[in-house]
């Protein structure tokens, strides 16, 4: 027999896996308003009064105070504010509108199903807004408008565009979906073209509890086409003056993001401040780059007729969201660039960590618009970010415990 004594099971102490993190978490946000908004829930249910009205009236009045805006139409989503602000400046069959191919398809979208032709010029490669240099050359007898869009929180570059509108006799549609607060030189956005469109989807710095969006002008007339558009072109009751749609927005939506817009700026100071702390915990592990020190993504080309830069030499960093002087960015997305993203991308999933793509395919190329002869290489800068591009956390109850988390993973990825 053996002198050994039995062997004896011992538990091994358990390794805790880190919690997800979530690209964007409304729970965290509903928690510290939620009995605000459940007041008003309860008063919109107990009034039975759910479409237009008085909480709507009030809701318009005060986002266009807060865009610095005259006028403020509630409509039923940032798209159908696209349609309906296109309607009021009559865009139609055999016009152009000038836009971006960098966006969500809802600008590009919005142009197509008017009949209209979507026309695109490239971007800005440290702000992935339009480049303004690009727009007048694609100008034509049949151009009608351009729709500059605010794209992740940081306004595009108005006024050289508006400039050119002025030469060129256009009218300037803003697309800030992404941008409500968003200043340009003290300027709101919505405030600066002939009209603004704005979204209130969830994932929005000001988001409700499903669609909604607004239309903003400093226009009385335009206004009122808008506001009559919303709703059949009627005005008064059962008389039309115009052939409008269902653009209206619902009582429900205006009474949360009523509750919600007071808080908007503590919000994005939190957004800020989390971007903020990514630029210095990139920098502290020797992996952010400024954009503006890139140069011109334009800049030489290659065989393929992508921009030399794209390789971003830069294999060794990740680029850090640019950000332009005198601009107030509210960081409704915090976008980096890596040649890695596919690695990155990997490391991320691996950590549960939440990232998105915005977006893989720009505008130009997507199959729906093939009829518009656009062809890889035409728009290089854009096509480029689509390539490189990746969203990260950046909702203002994200900690920096979460924010070190994050870094670390991607830090991984290049060490």
């Amino acid at each position: 027999m053996s002198d050994m004594p039995p062997a004896v099971a011992v538990a091994q102490p358990a390794i805790a896996t880190p919690a997800p993190i979530p690209l964007l978490d409304l729970k965290a946000q509903y928690a510290t308003i939620r009995e605000e908004v459940r007041a008003v829930v309860d008063r919109v249910m107990d009034s039975q009064y759910f479409v237009m009205g008085p909480e709507v009236e009030a809701l318009e009045r005060e986002v266009a105070a807060y865009s610095q805006c005259g006028h403020a139409i509630g409509v039923s989503s940032g798209t159908d504010a696209l349609i309906a602000a296109m309607m009021a400046i009559g865009i139609g069959p055999g016009d152009e509108v000038i836009t971006t191919p960098y966006s969500f398809f809802a600008t590009a979208g919005s142009i197509v199903r008017l009949g209209a032709r979507a026309v695109f010029v490239d971007i800005d490669p440290i702000t992935y807004n339009i480049d303004p240099a690009a727009i007048e050359a694609a100008v034509t007898e049949h151009t009608r408008a351009i729709i500059p869009v605010h794209l992740y929180g940081q306004m595009a570059d108005m006024d050289p565009i508006m400039e050119v509108a002025r030469r060129c006799d256009l009218m300037v549609i803003e697309d800030a979906a992404q941008a409500i607060g968003a200043e340009y030189h003290g300027r709101r956005a919505g405030s600066i073209g002939h009209l603004g469109c704005f979204s209130f989807f969830p994932s929005k710095n000001l988001g409700g509890f499903g669609d909604g969006g607004m239309v903003t002008t400093n226009d009385a007339e335009l206004a009122e086409r808008v506001r009559m558009l919303r709703n059949h072109g009627m005005e008064p009751k059962y008389y039309h003056k115009l052939v409008g749609g269902n653009f209206r927005l619902d009582v429900l939506q205006a009474a949360v993001l009523r509750v919600k817009l007071p808080y908007l700026d503590g919000w994005t100071s939190g957004r800020q401040a989390n971007a903020a702390r990514y630029r210095q915990l990139f920098a502290a592990a020797g992996l952010g780059l400024a954009a503006e020190s890139l140069g011109c993504l334009r800049e030489g080309c290659r065989s393929d007729g992508l921009p030399a830069a794209c390789d971003l030499g830069r294999a060794s960093g990740l680029v850090m969201p640019g950000e332009k002087p005198g601009y107030r960015h509210i960081y409704n997305q915090f976008v980096v660039r890596t040649a890695r993203r596919d690695a990155v991308i990997a490391r991320l999933k691996t950590g549960q960590i939440g990232h998105e793509i915005y977006y893989p395919v720009p505008l130009h190329l997507q199959e729906c618009f093939a009829g518009l002869g656009y062809r890889s290489g035409d728009l290089p800068a854009s096509e480029c970010a689509a390539r490189e591009t990746l969203a990260l956390p950046i909702y203002p109850e994200l900690t920096a415990e979460m924010q070190s988390a994050i870094v670390s993973a991607i830090a991984e990825v290049y060490t």
